[in-house]
């Protein structure tokens, strides 16, 4: 069972360290009163299930803190990683009744919880709710094509370049600091994650990092303490076009 956050259950919506980034990102005082009233933070462990496919979901939440994992289970018992929600990103669709995919926590996560119909009911009188989640939806539709590209064309190394690059880019953007020039972030997920998200082996992860490092495109300190002296640089290792094709 998922634990009440008592860290976080005192923190008002306007002090909320992902404000910027979330669904209220416009909300005024008075719509963010409104979510004070029906707010709730849950906190799970790493490899525990936030929910299951097909479970009734009687809640929507942005993630506070942490990681996720959007998986899809086959007949015959496979399971395929098909997304990652990161700090800021939402998870539940108001209107559906169930979830679409299972939701299992990478990393310790926290998420700031909305009881689905009150949810729903402010969202029909509040255009800025409703606005910013069709940004975010969009957003992530973009990052779903964008990765189509990625595990269908992309090389080994560019894979590894485009998860760091995405990764840090969030970080960078968490933090209301420039994503370009030297960045420095840690790395919330294992190689054996990394390698089941990316459809690689965890050697192949492993000796593309250690050629990333080698070649002075990171640093590491550690496995997880990621430096990256040149964002441009690890930007043109992803394969993308100058255009920006990396999503965040």
């Amino acid at each position: 069972m998922a634990a009440q956050d008592h860290a976080f259950s005192h923190v008002e919506c306007s002090n909320c360290p992902i404000r910027h980034r979330a669904v209220c990102a416009r909300c005024d005082a008075d719509e963010l009163q409104s979510l004070e009233g029906m707010k709730y933070y849950r906190s799970f462990e790493a490899g525990q299930t936030v929910i299951w496919a097909g479970d009734r979901m009687d809640f929507v939440a942005s993630v506070v803190e942490g990681i996720a994992t959007l998986t899809q289970t086959m007949e015959d018992g496979r399971t395929q990683m098909v997304g990652l929600l990161l700090p800021s990103d939402f998870a539940g669709r108001p209107g559906r009744d169930t979830a679409a995919y299972n939701v299992v926590a990478t990393t310790r996560l926290t998420m700031c919880c909305f009881r689905k119909k009150p949810f729903e009911e402010l969202m029909s009188r509040t255009p800025h709710i409703g606005q910013r989640l069709l940004e975010m939806t969009l957003d992530e539709l973009d990052a779903a094509r964008e990765w189509m590209l990625l595990l269908g064309r992309k090389t080994a190394r560019e894979k590894i370049a485009s998860l760091l690059a995405i990764i840090a880019r969030r970080d960078a953007t968490l933090k209301l600091s420039a994503a370009s020039g030297k960045i420095v972030f840690d790395l919330p997920l294992t190689r054996e994650a990394m390698a089941d998200y990316l459809g690689l082996t965890l050697e192949t992860v492993s000796r593309q990092i250690s050629a990333l490092k080698r070649d002075g495109v990171i640093e590491l300190e550690g496995k997880r303490h990621v430096t990256v002296p040149d964002m441009e640089r690890l930007l043109d290792e992803t394969g993308d076009d100058t255009d920006g094709g990396v999503f965040v």
